[in-house]
């Protein structure tokens, strides 16, 4: 049963120092183009911060070995990775990096460390070691999510003002829509009774030539008749 653990220890060692030598090709692009780029510093402080003090678990623990062997090489490398970091990130970027290896791998590391030997003593200081150490290994993953939180904040956010401006928009295209049709009603009422008013005024002009005509005075009958005289011996007069 030992040896079938020691196996399986050495392949967690393995596998282990494959995920600590992956970084390896992003620090070979950084150093070529001497520039960090959008690489985030805080997971290579995190794990450094986390193999360091699993090498210290694995100093006190009885038969720590491998503990010690994969997380000694993970911290060297993590080291590594935290010195390109601050070489070659810029100005603002470095300063934040520094602060945190301050807080975090210098002094945190060594308030644990002298927390542990002078105020734990016995078995207890195994089991306050260990829990922390698992509790910064959790920290070690999930600290990518620093770069898919603000993203997923980002697109929930971004999905609700698409759906917004599209209530909002058909709503102004329907209120839009409402007020041309009004207008396109004010338009043909207003042609209607345009239309009804010109009869109406045609009319009262018909109605005024009529009532003229009517009131022209008549000849009276002795004019006619003189008239008729003057016609008849204007006739009588040539032969």
């Amino acid at each position: 049963m030992a040896s079938f653990s020691f196996i399986i220890g050495i392949i967690g060692n393995v596998i282990s120092l494959l995920v600590f030598s992956s970084p390896i090709g992003t620090f070979r692009r950084v150093v070529k183009k001497k520039s960090t780029e959008n690489y985030k510093g805080l997971p290579y402080i995190t794990t450094l911060l986390s193999t360091s003090l699993w090498c210290f678990y694995g100093l006190l623990k009885p038969g720590g070995l491998l503990v010690v062997t994969v997380n000694g090489a993970g911290a060297f490398l993590q080291f590594i990775y935290v010195t390109l970091f601050l070489i070659y990130a810029p100005k603002d970027k470095k300063v934040k990096a520094m602060k945190l290896v301050a807080i975090f791998n210098v002094g945190f590391l060594g308030l644990v460390i002298a927390v542990a030997f002078l105020a734990i003593h016995g078995n207890v200081r195994l089991t306050f070691v260990g829990i922390i150490c698992a509790g910064l290994t959790i920290g070690m993953y999930a600290s990518p999510l620093s770069a898919m939180v603000p993203n997923a904040i980002g697109f929930v956010l971004g999905s609700a003002q698409l759906i917004i401006y599209g209530f909002y928009k058909s709503s102004s295209e329907k209120s839009s829509e409402a007020r041309e049709e009004e207008g396109s009603a004010h338009l043909v009422k207003g042609a209607i009774e345009m239309r009804d008013f010109d009869e109406a005024e045609e009319a009262q002009i018909k109605n005024r030539r009529l009532n003229k005509g009517r009131s022209l005075p008549k000849p009276s009958v002795s004019r006619q008749y003189s008239i008729h005289k003057i016609v008849k011996a204007l006739s009588l007069d040539h032969p």
